[in-house]
């Protein structure tokens, strides 16, 4: 018998696994705006997140959250990190005992720090929690373009049995049982795709972007490291291959923040004019708080905090930077 899913959060990721997974299994798409489920239904679409593109045929959706989850084997978090607890908790008396809950969220709870799957085992114990990240631009992906992704699960015989609800042909879905990693991973480099979109921002030129992909991901090695993550997987999908199309892309919403940011204007600006959340801005400030309590030096996180939250600027941001002696590349640090 196939599984049943539910993912919840009809934004352009949340849409673009929900059409994927339903290839595969019984899918229901949650969406808290009763329009956006009936245009999903009627139309195959979701143009206010995904425009000009068509999703499964097989895919339903619903915005009664009860009707989304209540038969559902396997639950889906496409909702932002600030949103996780919320749903979370609206899931206590409709969800069915053990349903594995997976993530889509690539950021950090702001005040407690907790990764997101650290937020489910709380609210929900005993069901199984994982992680689906990875080098995943919405928009590529549902236009067919080939792409793969890392399912991180502590249970590694969960986390086989999950992995075909995940894959498609060109959507090819690895295993991993470093859910710390992973998790770390594809909030981490939120953080660094700012300071990569402020350099291409401001015209600094495709050596100066190099070395802040390569520093930028030296930093989140240390620091994932130092909370209990596996170095190696940091040089995978769910590290260098997430940072790579984050820090790279045009349809990445946080290097985006960067470029604007690189051409001087504010972060209130900017975020005042999208409709869809950068996780790297609230990050960055959780980012900090780690780096303190670990005691891990993270100068390129740390001018991305102060343009975030202390009103610097890109141009100060760099001027910071070149401030900082330069070590030994051969060393941990």
């Amino acid at each position: 018998m196939k599984l049943q899913t539910a993912v919840l959060g009809a934004g352009s990721w949340g849409s673009t696994v929900a059409s994927i997974v339903a290839n595969n299994t019984p899918t229901v798409l949650w969406a808290r705006d009763a329009a956006v489920a009936k245009e999903i239904n009627e139309n195959n679409s979701n143009e206010k997140y995904l425009p000009g593109r068509k999703l499964s045929p097989k895919l339903t959706a619903t915005d009664n959250l009860e009707e989304a989850v209540r038969t559902a084997d396997v639950i889906v978090l496409g909702v932002p990190s600030k949103a996780m607890r919320e749903t979370l908790e609206s899931l206590r008396d409709v969800i069915r005992p053990w349903v594995p809950v997976i993530s889509l969220a690539k950021g950090l709870e702001p005040g407690t720090g907790y990764r997101m799957t650290e937020i489910i085992k709380e609210v929900l114990p005993g069901h199984p929690p994982g992680v689906l990240t990875g080098p995943n631009l919405a928009r590529e992906i549902v236009d067919g373009y080939a792409a793969a992704s890392v399912l991180a699960m502590e249970d590694q015989v969960i986390v086989k049995k999950l992995q075909p609800v995940f894959g498609s042909g060109i959507f090819r879905v690895y295993t991993n049982t470093d859910v710390i990693g992973c998790e770390l991973g594809g909030a981490f480099k939120n953080v660094i795709a700012i300071a990569a979109g402020m350099g291409d921002g401001a015209g600094a030129g495709v050596n100066t972007r190099s070395t802040v992909i390569t520093r930028g991901l030296a930093e989140m090695t240390r620091l994932g490291r130092a909370m209990g993550g596996r170095a190696r997987t940091f040089a995978g999908l769910a590290g260098m291959g997430d940072m790579m199309a984050t820090c790279t892309s045009e349809l990445s919403r946080n290097h985006h923040v960067g470029v604007e940011l690189g051409k001087g204007r504010t972060i209130d600006q900017i975020i005042a004019d999208m409709d869809q959340v950068a996780e790297g801005v609230k990050t960055s400030k959780v980012v900090m708080e780690l780096s303190n309590q670990y005691d891990i030096e993270m100068p390129i996180s740390h001018e991305v905090y102060r343009v975030c939250h202390e009103s610097s600027t890109a141009r100060q941001a760099f001027r910071g930077l070149l401030r900082v002696a330069s070590g030994s590349e051969a060393d941990p640090g």
